[in-house]
């Protein structure tokens, strides 16, 4: 995980009310929320509206938010995972409705590589976590993040975080076993 900046003394301020101070939280977090953003939807535009929401949630919540090893990120993380979700859902509903109306002319399907397969099976078993499960794989898979501020972040006991872990890396190899080639199958001299 990167090295971060102690908020503590800023969010103190922000808390009460202090625009400036919460112009530098924002500042100071905004690149990293947006990547994650970008990343958890594979859309520039969207990422932007996540990024917004997340820290709309934290100025709006901020007198309840509390601090990670001092930190805002941490939550903003959280959050950020969470509205990413809640944006899929609300993007597959439109989308469902766009399919039900009628058509003049049939759309082809686009052609699909192998790639593509691969990506998609595990961006659907990822959707398919948990809020927690996935605020967890975010920030310690993805972040880099500590288990013990990953547990605090989304309100665990460090011990129920690594049980969690476990089991979702079991999960996860289980489900997606094809699609990493395994070592015993490579050619010898290639491990």
């Amino acid at each position: 995980m990167q090295d971060e900046q102690d908020d503590s003394s800023v969010w103190a301020r922000a808390v009460h009310d202090d625009g400036a101070a919460f112009a530098l939280l924002f500042d100071r977090h905004r690149p990293r929320i947006y990547r994650r953003a970008l990343t958890l939807t594979e859309n520039t535009h969207d990422a932007e509206d996540v990024t917004a929401a997340a820290f709309y949630e934290l100025w709006r919540r901020r007198r309840s938010v509390t601090l990670v090893a001092g930190s805002v990120a941490p939550w903003l993380l959280v959050t950020t995972v969470n509205l990413t979700r809640n944006h899929r859902r609300a993007a597959a509903r439109y989308r469902k409705l766009l399919e039900e109306l009628p058509r003049s002319e049939a759309v082809a399907p686009a052609v699909d590589a192998e790639g593509l397969e691969a990506r998609r099976r595990l961006r659907d078993t990822i959707r398919g976590l948990s809020p927690v499960e996935a605020a967890l794989l975010v920030l310690t898979g993805v972040e880099e993040m500590p288990v013990l501020q990953a547990a605090q972040a989304v309100g665990l006991t460090p011990p129920a975080a690594r049980v969690r872990l476990h089991r979702l890396r079991q999960r996860l190899q289980h489900e997606l076993h094809d699609l990493r080639p395994s070592v015993r199958n490579a050619p010898e001299g290639t491990s």
